[in-house]
């Protein structure tokens, strides 16, 4: 008998995965956010959770230092990415390489590393924001870095040369070509950034020194003594990547960027 494979059959795999690892323990979450102790339903968890001053703060502290590690950012690897993508050097794939190594380190021995570096100069137990900033900036370099780069690298380089036969300089080109091309690795970046930035709380906690506390710290806490609670702060916490994705585009096709739409 001869076995024919279909995309429905080698998709059966990617679905089961999707079953016992994503839509089975979303599903558990909710049941636990939308329950008491008693395993009744109910709805005091959200009503706790917007009514509780310090929780509320510790939700805006973690989009604050989001925002902040994001704008960081992608004016660290924006530069970065275009010279990388622009230039004629032969070995600019080793320049690039540099940027991308730290991933290949374990994370908490980077977050170690930087926690010395700041020990040695004395800013470990001051500038705890600061440091937090510092450490997630760090961390998450690589990952604005890189969709930003391949996307750059894909623009067609004959817009740049009919832009230079209409009269445009290069900073004309930069903001008529380069920019709104660039604009998908951008909102990736971004969104890869910005939602690891509001629960990474192991930067926190070391080079904070556990003084400044995020909501995935929250997550955390909550889940060693209230399923509930933490499973409620976890459901919000979905509903905002969800929307920020959406506004950022996240969800929509990635469009052509050799220029086919100006």
């Amino acid at each position: 008998m001869k076995l024919r494979f279909s995309r429905k059959t080698l998709g059966i795999p990617y679905a089961v995965f999707l079953l016992f690892f994503v839509i089975i323990p979303m599903l558990v979450i909710v049941f636990y956010a939308f329950t008491d102790q008693n395993m009744h339903l109910s709805f005091g968890n959200f009503v706790a959770f917007f009514s509780d001053g310090t929780k509320l703060s510790t939700m805006v502290y973690s989009i604050v230092i989001a925002i902040v590690t994001t704008a960081i950012t992608l004016l660290i690897a924006y530069p970065v990415a275009y010279i990388l993508a622009r230039s004629k050097l032969k070995k600019k794939h080793v320049l690039l390489l540099l940027f991308i190594t730290p991933m290949w380190i374990n994370f908490i021995l980077r977050v170690n590393a930087i926690r010395e570096l700041l020990s040695a100069i004395q800013l470990l137990g001051e500038a705890n924001y600061f440091n937090t900033v510092l450490g997630m900036v760090y961390d998450f370099l690589p990952f604005m870095i890189l969709p930003l780069y391949t996307t750059m690298l894909k623009i067609d380089g004959t817009l740049y040369e009919a832009s230079a036969d209409l009269g445009g300089n290069a900073f004309t080109a930069f903001f008529r070509v380069t920019l709104p091309l660039s604009t998908p690795g951008i909102l990736s970046g971004i969104t890869m950034v910005f939602l690891p930035s509001m629960t990474n709380y192991v930067v926190s906690d070391m080079l904070g020194n556990s003084k400044v506390t995020i909501i995935g710290k929250f997550i955390e806490t909550y889940f060693g003594t209230d399923w509930h609670m933490g499973s409620m702060i976890a459901l919000i916490l979905l509903i905002i990547v969800m929307v920020s994705t959406l506004l950022s585009g996240g969800f929509r096709a990635e469009e052509n960027v050799r220029g086919t739409s100006l």
